[in-house]
């Protein structure tokens, strides 16, 4: 299937290229959410008239992004678990947790942005998690567990 890419999408593409796609990926995701569109003749002129109103967009979004960027860079996020007696934590932190915890300190963060490469945190101690603010932003967070009192 090929469709035009309406938004940068990461690992894909970039605003007016045409890329072929997997029939499913494209009915199911690109088109439903406005990342994409068919890749008709009349779609194609639509685009051309369209693209600098896109391209404007993705930068004040990408400005937005930089901006949420500055508040958050550098952050230490402290979260209080349960543990047991060997430093284990019963259960696990992961990104419902950490979404809770960063709006506690009056940053909104969705569970969608957090990137947990070893996934869940199940020890106490610092971990570094990465937030995805953007198809060309990456923020890193150190994340401290610590015992409940």
């Amino acid at each position: 299937m090929n469709v035009i890419l309406l938004d940068k999408v990461e690992n894909l593409g970039a605003i007016g290229d045409l890329v072929s796609v997997k029939s499913g990926y494209g009915r199911n995701y690109l088109i439903p959410s406005g990342k994409a569109a068919l890749a008709t003749a009349a779609n194609i002129k639509d685009l051309e008239a369209k693209r600098s109103e896109l391209e404007k967009k993705a930068s004040e979004d990408l400005a937005a992004a930089k901006s949420r960027g500055k508040l958050i860079e550098g952050m230490q996020l402290v979260i209080s678990a349960n543990v047991g007696s060997e430093g284990k934590l019963f259960g696990s932190v992961g990104p419902v947790d950490i979404a809770e915890a960063f709006d506690k300190v009056g940053v909104s963060i969705e569970r969608s942005e957090i990137r947990m490469a070893d996934g869940p945190i199940h020890e106490i101690g610092e971990s570094e998690i990465k937030l995805h603010l953007h198809t060309d932003l990456d923020i890193s967070v150190k994340v401290n567990v610590v015992p409940e009192e």
